[in-house]
Parts: C-alpha cells; sequence; structure tokens
C-alpha cells in the first residue's frame, strides 16, 4: 500500500489526485461539468454527472500514476459542502438537480425564519446564521417543491445527503449512507456537540428518515463495490473541503488559520476542542473528528473568490484563460480608483447581505481592461481582509500569518496584496492542493499509512512567504475606500425577486 486516492470534489469540476506516503503528488485527473442556471440566482448540478465525472478522474489519476486499487491503501474525500441531494434510496437516482451552495432561491424562506425569531436558537444548536447558503433550506424547497417528495420522504423512501454522502452511496453501491461531522455541521440541522437536533429538524420541516450516518472524518467506512476498480478500495476519510483544507495545512493547534482561495474564499480558525459562537456573524463549524476528540472552527466565507476571474473570463471576455488575469493586471501600477465588489451571490461573511449584487465604483474614461482586471483581484482580498478583522476579535487571538491555498493562491500579485492589506505574511506551502491532501491525511491516518499529526506534519513545506510592503496607512486608507464601494453594494436586489414563485420547476 504505498498512496492514497483523494476524490476532490469541487464547485466547477471533480479531480482525483495520487498521492504518496511524502506528501507528495503521483498524479491529478480533472474534469470539469455543467454549471446550471435555471433563473437568477439560482444554481445547480446534475449530481449524476458529478459520480460520473468523479469516478473517471478516480479511474485515470491510478492509471497515470501506474497504480492499481491495490497499491492504494485508502480513499480520501473532500467536497463542496452546502450542496444539497435527494435520491430514491431503491433506484439510487435523484429526484431533482443537485442545488448548489451558491443558490440564492430559499433567500425568502430564511427571512420567515428570522421573522419568526429562530435566528438565537440556531446559532446556538448549530453555530450558523440563517441563510439560503446552507443545505437545510435546500432540503426544505426540494420536500415542497418537488411533486411527492415529502412524502416519500417520510416513509423512509428517500435519502438526503451533500456531496460527501452521495460519492461513498455510489462508491458503495448503495452501502453505506453516511456523511461526517465537517459536512453535517453544515446543514442547519447539526447540534455542534453532536448529533442531529430534532429541534432544528422540527423548525426546518425536514424527516429525519432522510438522513445519513454521521461517522467520524478519519475512519473505514467500507469498501468500493466490486467493478469500480480492479479490487475494492477503502473508503477511510471525509471532510468537507474547507475543513479538509485545514487539516491540510497542518492547522492543528488552536489560533492557527489558513485560507482557501477557490470559486469562493473560505478563512477558517482552529479554536480548539470549546466551539465558541461568534458576535460578528461568523459560521462556527466542525473542523473535524477524530480518535474521539473533534476540534471546531470559526468560519468566514466569501461567496465570489476565484469566480471573479471566471466572470472576467467568460462573462465579459477580458481574458482568453483564468491564467491570463495576472498578466493584464500587473500591467498597470494600481488599479486607477476603481473598486469592484463581486457581490454576484450575496456577501458572505461578515455582512451576510442575500440581497447585495456586484458593483464597480471609480469608474472614468481612463478605465481599462487592466484596472478591472487588478480590481476584481484586489476585491477578493478585501473580502478577505474584512473576515480576518472580525475573526481576531471573536477569537481573541492575535494572528502572526495567514496560509493559504487553492486555485489563486498561486496569483503572485493577489497574494502580495492580501499580505499587504493584512500587514502580516502570507504563507503559501509548496504543495497548494492542501484541500486534498488533507482528505488523503484524514484517510490515510485511519489505515495507519500515518501514525498521527506530527507524522503528516512533516510533508507541510513553505514555497514562498509574501511580506507586507504597502504602509499601514496606506493599507486602511484603501481599506476604507472600499467599505464605501461595498456600501453601494447592499441590499440591491428586490427582495420580491428572490423569493421563488410557488410550485415545482
Amino acid at each position: 500500500m504505498r498512496a492514497v486516492l483523494a476524490l476532490d470534489q469541487g464547485t466547477t469540476s471533480s479531480r482525483a489526485i495520487v498521492f504518496d506516503p511524502d506528501g507528495s503528488i503521483r498524479a491529478v485527473a480533472q474534469r470539469e461539468f455543467r454549471q446550471i442556471f435555471p433563473r437568477s440566482g439560482w444554481v445547480e448540478h446534475d449530481a449524476d454527472e458529478i459520480w460520473s465525472t468523479q469516478l473517471a478522474t478516480a479511474r485515470e489519476a491510478l492509471a497515470k500514476a501506474g497504480l492499481k486499487a491495490a497499491d492504494v491503501a485508502a480513499i480520501g474525500i473532500t467536497n463542496q459542502r452546502e450542496t444539497t441531494v435527494l435520491w430514491d434510496r431503491k433506484t439510487g437516482r435523484p429526484i431533482h438537480n443537485a442545488i448548489v451552495w451558491q443558490d440564492r432561491r430559499t433567500a425568502g424562506f430564511c427571512d420567515e425564519l428570522k421573522a419568526a425569531g429562530h435566528e438565537e436558537r440556531i446559532q446556538r444548536r448549530a453555530g450558523l446564521v440563517i441563510d439560503a447558503y446552507f443545505s437545510g433550506s435546500k432540503v426544505r424547497w426540494l420536500l415542497d417543491h418537488v411533486p411527492g417528495a415529502r412524502g416519500r420522504a417520510e416513509r423512509g423512501e428517500l435519502a438526503f445527503g451533500t456531496i460527501d454522502s452521495w460519492l461513498v452511496w455510489n462508491l458503495t453501491a448503495g452501502a453505506r449512507h453516511v456523511t461526517d461531522p465537517s459536512n453535517a455541521s453544515r446543514t442547519m440541522l447539526y447540534d455542534l456537540r453532536g448529533g442531529w437536533s430534532d429541534e432544528l429538524l422540527r423548525v426546518l420541516g425536514v424527516p429525519r428518515a432522510l438522513l445519513p450516518e454521521v461517522r467520524p472524518s478519519s475512519e473505514v467506512y467500507g469498501e468500493t463495490a466490486p467493478g469500480l476498480f480492479d479490487a475494492p478500495i477503502r473508503i477511510a476519510g471525509i471532510a468537507g473541503d474547507q475543513q479538509a483544507a485545514l487539516f491540510g495545512q497542518n492547522c492543528f493547534e488552536r489560533g492557527l488559520a489558513k485560507n482557501t482561495y477557490g470559486t469562493g474564499c473560505f478563512l477558517l480558525m482552529n479554536i480548539g476542542e470549546e466551539p465558541r459562537l461568534s458576535r460578528h456573524k461568523l459560521l462556527t463549524t466542525v473542523a473535524w473528528q477524530r480518535g474521539g476528540r473533534t476540534d471546531y472552527a470559526l468560519e468566514g466565507s466569501v461567496f465570489i473568490g476565484g469566480a471573479v476571474v471566471q466572470w472576467l473570463r467568460d462573462g465579459l471576455g477580458l481574458i482568453r484563460s483564468s491564467s491570463e488575469v495576472e498578466a493584464l493586471a500587473a500591467s498597470v501600477p494600481d488599479c486607477g480608483g476603481v473598486y469592484l465588489v463581486p457581490a454576484f451571490a450575496g456577501l458572505g461573511a461578515p455582512h451576510w447581505d442575500q440581497y447585495a449584487r456586484g458593483t464597480i465604483t471609480g469608474l472614468t474614461r481612463g478605465t481599462t481592461a487592466a484596472h478591472l482586471a487588478r480590481a476584481a483581484l484586489e476585491g477578493i482580498a478585501f473580502q478577505v481582509a474584512d473576515v480576518l478583522e472580525v475573526m481576531k476579535q471573536d477569537s481573541g487571538l492575535a494572528m502572526n500569518g495567514l496560509r493559504v491555498d487553492g486555485g489563486a493562491a498561486a496569483n503572485d500579485l493577489l497574494m502580495q496584496f492580501q499580505a499587504d492589506l493584512l500587514q502580516v505574511p502570507v504563507v503559501r506551502p509548496k504543495v497548494i492542493e492542501t484541500t486534498a491532501l488533507g482528505a488523503a491525511y484524514l484517510a490515510g491516518l485511519a489505515v495507519g499509512l500515518w501514525k498521527d499529526e506530527r507524522d503528516v506534519g512533516r510533508a507541510w513545506q513553505v514555497e514562498r512567504t509574501f511580506e507586507p510592503a504597502l504602509g499601514a496607512d496606506e493599507a486602511a486608507h484603501r481599506r476604507s475606500r472600499w467599505k464605501e464601494a461595498l456600501r453601494r453594494s447592499v441590499d440591491w436586489e428586490e427582495r420580491s425577486r428572490v423569493t421563488p414563485a410557488p410550485g415545482p420547476t
């Protein structure tokens, strides 16, 4: 057994990465899948396509690595988190497209929950704010809008899962319906101190019969069904993508933090074994559970991170590929007074404005595509700085640096500007695929490939540290101008237009 296979199921693509025991990457395979937009603010995925692309990448990665299934110690799974699937337990077929974490169709229902006075209850139990982001309201929408779904759910005919559960179900041919606490804690249905909450299930109107079994993040759940690979492979690790990245960044101690620059941006800080509720609308979430211990994290979620670069490419046609954005942005010395707030799907932490929309301020006749590109990258960094500011207040912990990963972490201009804004070093590891690496670690620990956290920690190495180069006063001035631009984007969308019309789609 000389490798771990990590399945990294993301928002825009399915990937599989084969890791050697020293944490180095042996092979990678990736396939994009369709993004479905039935209405403004609605985002869906074809769950069957997610499964088929994920299986295909797993097979391709093993072939590239020159490995057979017998060479693989275990499979670890990490996934886009709040994306919601309901499927028929008998046939294994989804009853509707998966509703993606970015989807805003349940904003009206979330407003109703707030108006009914459930905010304090949900934060106290689940550690979450009420928002369409989380799985619970998406499950409720499916039960209310897919004909016959509620009755079938109450009779135990349907299964609910986030993408991790969907993958395990398919990998085991329906033998295992499980999730882990890091994913369960993103549903608005899970008690932070352990177990599905009858109180929250009642508030959201979700039958318990739908739910998967919650198991630790690092244990052997089962093995792959015959026919998927040339031999069975143990499935031994599960963590939501951001918690997996926190683990992969070796943030095992209280106060260590990382930011992942993916489709969105996700800043997490390990706060130890005691869940601590935020005063600034950050989320308290389970980081992972292993060895009888549960670690918690504070999290700030930015909805649009790298997706703003995709918009520059696909929406505006300013670049042909995402990799071109850094050179375009670097062709001008600054943003020329332009600020781009990428609130395309509302604003996440610490604002939680479901009705904010994207804005561009400071345009002049001298504004060029390069200024827009630079403003887009800077808009990512500004959002992260907003989160970090309140995270330090909630945790009471000083941060001496930020560990970074994800695709956009390879952008030197963005990382330097991030260090300038935060006025602390930004540390980029040699392996920035830390989401998949965290899932691999959790799986490998479960089967004894690594002994403990110190053992896996030997693989974490720094590739580059970005030190602040901008003066503190100038950084503060730039942030004040950003906040002015941000103020112009809030509460923009008409609420009646966000609330979906009744009836099935």
